[in-house]
C-alpha cells in the first residue's frame, strides 16, 4: 500500500488567515477530550482591552469569546471608534474577537490593559499590544508559516506522485523539513518556558512528528506554573492518554477468543517479534492492505517474527471473520471479542481507525507503530535482517 502523509490544517499558522474556522479543529482535541480543570488556586486578575478601529461606524457590535470553552467572555459596541471590555482571569487565555460580521480572529488575554488598534477595511489584520502571551503567538506563525507553506507543498506533490525514485526523493525532502521544524520548536521553546501559551503550541507541533514520548520530553522543560496551568495540565492529561502504545513503551497485555474461542494473550508471543494487526472483515483498507502483511510474514516468519491479528469484526458475524481469513490466506494467530469498535483491546490502545498495528519486540517493548507496506520491512529489516 502506497504511504499516504497526511495534509494537516496547516491555516493557523499563518499571518494572513487566524480565523478560528481551522484551529479549531485542534483546538477540540486537546480541549474537549481531555477538559480543562483549574488545579491551582489562583486569584482572578483584572483585563481590560481598549480597542480604536479606523473607519468603523457607532453602534457596531465588539464581542470576546472564550476559544476554549467558547463562553462569552465581554461585549461591548463601538462609539467614536472606540470600545472598552473589563473582564477577569485567572490566567492568560486564548479568545476570539468578533467585531461585527467580519471573520472572528483569535487574540490572546492576559491580566493589564491590552490594546486593539485597526481599520474597519481590514479588521484581519488588527495589530495587539500589551499581552506578551499573544506575542508569543504571533512569533510563532512568524517563525513557522515559511516552513509549513513549504511542507504543504511537498506534502501535495508526495500524495500524488507514483512509488519510485521521484517520490522517495520527495520523502527525504519531507523528512528534512520535518526535521527542521523540529528545530525550530526547540528554538521557540527555550525563551517560553514560562510563557502560557507554550503548552499549546506544542500539542499543535506534535502533529508534525506524532511522536508522544518527544512531547513529554518537551513539556517536562516548561516551567512547574505553566506545566501545572489550566492548559499545561490538559496537555499532560493528552501525553499520558496518548503513551499507551508510544514506540518505546512497555505493551499493554490483553486476552481475547481466538478463531475457536480458546483465550490467547499477547504476552504469549514473548520472545519473538509480533506485529499486533487490529483489522475487520467489514475494512476495505484493511483488506487491501491484508497482502502486504502476508508477503511481510513469508518473508520474516522463519526469523522470529510473527503475525497476531485481532478483528474488530461485529457481534454475531464471526463467519463473515472467519471468511475473510481464509479468503485472505492469513494463516497466523487470530482473536477477537466480535465487539466492533468496543473491542477490549481497542479501548486500550486507543484505536479509532483501521488497519492499525503495533510492532512489540521479544522483550515486549513497542519497536513500530502503524508500520504498513514497504515502511514494515524496512524496520523488520533493521531490527532482525533482510538476508
Amino acid at each position: 500500500m502506497q504511504k499516504t502523509v497526511p495534509l494537516m490544517t496547516l491555516s493557523m499558522y499563518s499571518g494572513k488567515d487566524t480565523s478560528p474556522v481551522n484551529m479549531k479543529k485542534i483546538l477540540l482535541i486537546l480541549i474537549i477530550s481531555f477538559g480543562f480543570t483549574a488545579v491551582q488556586a489562583q486569584k482572578d486578575t483584572v483585563v481590560t482591552v481598549k480597542g480604536n478601529i479606523a473607519g468603523i461606524a457607532d453602534g457596531v457590535e465588539v464581542k470576546f469569546v472564550n476559544a476554549n470553552t467558547n463562553a462569552p467572555f465581554a461585549e461591548t459596541k463601538t462609539q467614536g471608534g472606540k470600545f472598552t471590555i473589563t473582564g477577569t482571569l485567572k490566567e492568560p487565555d486564548l479568545f476570539t474577537i468578533h467585531i461585527g460580521t467580519a471573520a472572528p480572529q483569535y487574540i490572546y488575554l492576559q491580566k493589564g490593559v491590552i490594546n486593539v488598534t485597526g481599520n474597519n477595511a481590514e479588521l484581519n489584520k488588527l495589530v495587539v499590544t500589551g499581552s506578551s502571551a499573544h506575542n508569543d503567538f504571533i512569533v510563532f506563525q512568524q517563525t513557522f508559516n515559511p516552513i509549513v507553506v513549504r511542507l504543504q507543498a511537498v506534502v501535495q506533490e508526495v500524495n500524488s506522485a507514483a512509488p519510485g525514485a521521484e517520490r522517495d526523493s520527495l520523502m527525504n525532502i519531507y523528512d528534512r523539513i520535518n526535521d527542521s521544524i523540529q528545530m525550530q520548536i526547540d528554538a521557540y521553546i527555550e525563551p517560553r518556558k514560562k510563557s502560557f501559551v507554550t503548552p499549546f503550541i506544542l500539542f499543535v507541533t506534535n502533529q508534525f512528528g506524532d511522536d508522544i514520548m518527544r512531547l513529554e520530553k518537551r513539556y517536562n522543560r516548561l516551567d512547574s506554573v505553566i506545566r501545572t496551568s489550566v492548559i499545561g495540565t490538559s496537555l499532560a492529561q493528552y501525553i499520558e492518554y496518548y503513551k499507551v502504545g508510544a514506540v518505546g513503551t512497555e505493551a499493554i497485555d490483553f486476552t481475547q477468543p481466538d478463531t475457536t474461542g480458546k483465550p490467547v494473550s499477547l504476552s504469549s508471543f514473548r520472545g519473538k517479534y509480533v506485529l499486533v494487526d487490529f483489522w475487520a472483515s467489514w475494512c476495505g483498507p484493511c483488506r487491501r492492505e491484508n497482502p502486504n502483511v502476508v508477503a511481510m510474514y513469508k518473508k520474516f516468519s522463519e526469523k522470529n517474527f510473527t503475525v497476531f491479528g485481532v478483528s474488530l469484526d461485529k457481534p454475531g458475524q464471526k463467519d463473515k471473520w472467519l471468511e475473510a481469513i481464509k479468503k485472505d490466506s492469513l494463516t497466523w494467530t487470530h482473536a477477537s471479542d466480535l465487539q466492533y469498535w468496543n473491542n477490549a483491546a481497542a479501548q486500550i490502545y486507543h484505536v479509532t481507525g483501521i488497519p492499525f498495528s503495533l510492532l512489540v519486540d521479544p522483550q515486549g517493548k513497542i519497536v513500530g507503530r502503524n508500520l504498513r507496506g514497504a515502511d514494515l520491512e524496512k524496520r523488520l529489516c533493521e531490527l532482525i535482517g533482510c538476508n
